[in-house]
């Protein structure tokens, strides 16, 4: 039987806040990578996941065509399934759908409202669903489960790396979520509620609480692997990073700057 595949995506965590974390579980799937992200906000790097495209390397002196072909074609190994190739991905360019056609059985969870179910991102997915809590991984490992004679693809979208950080509202200045910005702009106030940006020693802070929150995260990626049979390939990586006061910016999207695009890449098996 092909492998099994676990895709996590730790939101909004950037490399250094990973290198930094004490994460000895998620270190024994592989080496920590430092690789690139193709987009800097959620919704656009998980279309780009989907198709099939992880973040990159950034080589040089290479054509970019070869660099996407030899992609594709590590999913032979990933998956453990020869006959694939790069025309198996077109022309949708879909990783579910094509793991669909070899018989695996795709579920996803995600975390933040831009992945919800009434986006494009549930194409090809046997069960897909927005969690109800925003730090809920715990619940997500909860609903997996392994049926005898199929592969399956778990997809995974982790909001605890993202911003408030698991922080409670009271503890740092707030910024209203997806719902609270489209409020915000339609009443043309500011998304910031209380109009002051964070100071260098907040920044600082909400830096640290991003490295808590992958060393809360990994013990619950031990849970995670002990749910999972041997032959399970695991990718973990971000969608982005984040700004903590770099150049006078906090967050990441309408962003150009290297630490939004900097990413974690871990993949391979854990062994038990």
């Amino acid at each position: 039987m092909a492998n099994h595949l676990v895709f996590v995506i730790l939101d909004s965590c950037r490399y250094d806040s990973f290198a930094r974390a004490n994460a000895p579980n998620m270190a024994r799937v592989g080496v920590l990578e430092r690789r690139w992200s193709y987009a800097s906000w959620t919704a656009p790097a998980h279309y780009a996941f989907l198709m099939g495209m992880m973040p990159h390397t950034s080589p040089p002196g290479v054509f970019a065509s070869e660099v996407y072909k030899q992609e594709f074609t590590q999913w032979v190994e990933r998956l453990d399934s020869p006959n694939l190739s790069f025309q198996s991905f077109v022309p949708e360019l879909s990783l579910p759908k094509v793991l669909q056609s070899l018989g695996y059985y795709c579920v996803a969870r995600v975390s933040l409202p831009v992945l919800n179910s009434f986006t494009l991102l549930n194409r090809h997915f046997d069960d897909y669903r927005l969690m109800e809590n925003h730090n809920d991984f715990a619940g997500m490992i909860e609903d997996i489960e392994f049926e005898d004679g199929q592969p399956c693809f778990y997809f995974l979208n982790l909001g605890e790396t993202h911003y408030p950080y698991m922080l409670p509202r009271e503890s740092l200045p707030h910024i209203s979520g997806v719902h609270g910005v489209y409020k915000a702009l339609a009443s043309g106030q500011n998304a910031q509620e209380d109009g002051e940006f964070f100071d260098s020693e907040q920044m600082r802070a909400l830096h640290q609480q991003q490295v808590r929150c992958v060393e809360y995260l990994d013990p619950l990626m031990g849970r995670l692997f002990a749910r999972c049979p041997d032959n399970t390939h695991f990718i973990i990586t971000a969608d982005h990073g984040e700004l903590f006061g770099e150049e006078g910016y906090f967050g990441h999207g309408p962003i150009m700057h290297e630490k939004v695009f900097e990413v974690p890449f871990i993949e391979g098996r854990a062994p038990r």
